[in-house]
């Protein structure tokens, strides 16, 4: 049952992962659960309006969620179908000899997103491992490969992180792509350079923010905004390093990413302060009434889009990997029974999405439910 419980549960995935690292998993797991801040970096993260008492903290209060009687019930008996009963359809890369000219977004599974905006590309929460844990043998495994093979992507201006958590920080992944680009830039949310350096990334290489700090990147700026969510490789919920949802803003388009999170009105604030998008990287999967203030429901994503005033709605952190109890197709249906009135894109993994064209969703995902 609790093994069960692990391979399901966004929010117990973490733990799970570690339950199984002493029995199953090797040399690895020690160094894939990340450093700990220390020295100058710690003290900065002291110095951030949203760290105290050893922690960093939500701007409204919310709850994690915590294993439970009832939770572990509808993990174990549920009766949803939590996968997809065919082969998911997967779009090769696309060529990339030339520069997009407008705005190009390529989903390429869960919460993994290659942007591409006046000329530069950004790619965001990169995962290519086969699990999300610090295991190789244990934790939610994929529903489908990925649909292009990291020698497949373009040359990268940098990579961009919302948040610590297995699903979204793959150290294979980052090991990879700083091997594959030396001078490769990866922005974070502060704190999370400690796991990145532990892997060895050059500490010249990595960014990090607070919410409403940025960098910019020739003539795009790249903006870490708030998000309500938690962090945490070893303990979850410790909240030792922030979590961020983020802003490009280039010189005539812009783009807004959620990461993970919960609803907030902060959405009105970046709304506000930073809109409008001309599309925005929607989370609208692995919700649960049991963990109901750091997963957005669809509905709430749909009020996402309209509060930071976007254009396109591209979801995002669905299909890839089981990690809640709905059933597997369950979020984009409702989103877009939600969203009948906006403009809404439901890409297959890997396909290459022109913002200005893009086409309405075709229900390639029901012929795979």
């Amino acid at each position: 049952m609790i093994r069960d419980l692990v391979r399901r549960s966004a929010l117990l995935a973490p733990v799970g992962a570690l339950v199984g690292a002493g029995a199953f998993a090797g040399w690895q797991v020690p160094v894939a659960i990340g450093g700990q801040a220390k020295g100058a970096r710690l003290e900065r993260m002291r110095r951030s309006p949203h760290f105290r008492d050893g922690a960093f903290h939500n701007t409204e209060s919310a709850r994690v969620g915590t294993p439970s009687s009832g939770a572990v019930r509808d993990l174990v008996f549920g009766k949803e179908v939590r996968r997809p009963t065919r082969p998911v359809p997967l779009v090769g890369a696309p060529d990339f000899a030339t520069d997009v000219d407008g705005l190009r977004v390529s989903w390429l599974g869960h919460a993994t997103v290659l942007v591409e905006m006046e000329g530069k590309r950004f790619l965001f929460d990169p995962v290519w491992s086969e699990r999300v844990s610090p295991s190789t043998v244990l934790g939610p495994r994929r529903l489908h490969p990925v649909p292009w093979a990291l020698a497949d992507l373009p040359e990268l201006d940098a990579v961009v992180i919302s948040h610590d958590h297995y699903d979204h920080l793959d150290m294979m992944t980052i090991r990879r792509l700083a091997a594959r680009q030396p001078s490769l830039r990866f922005v974070v949310p502060l704190g999370v350079g400690a796991h990145l350096e532990r892997w060895r990334v050059p500490e010249q290489n990595i960014v990090e923010l607070d919410w409403d700090e940025r960098i910019a990147i020739d003539d795009v700026e790249v903006v870490a905004t708030a998000a309500q969510h938690f962090s945490g490789r070893l303990r979850p919920g410790g909240n030792g390093t922030l979590w961020a949802s983020w802003v490009l803003a280039g010189r005539h388009r812009r783009v807004f990413y959620t990461g993970d999170s919960g609803y907030f009105d902060g959405y009105t604030r970046i709304g506000g302060e930073y809109g409008p998008f001309d599309v925005t990287l929607i989370q609208i999967g692995a919700y649960s009434p049991y963990w109901p203030d750091i997963h957005m429901t669809p509905e709430e994503g749909v009020a996402t889009h309209r509060a930071v005033r976007g254009g396109l709605l591209v979801p995002v952190h669905w299909a890839t990997f089981n990690l809640a109890m709905h059933s597997w197709s369950d979020p984009v249906e409702r989103l877009l029974a939600e969203g009948d009135d906006i403009r809404v894109a439901v890409p297959k993994p890997g396909q290459a999405l022109d913002v200005d064209a893009a086409p309405p969703p075709d229900g390639w995902w029901r012929t795979v439910a």
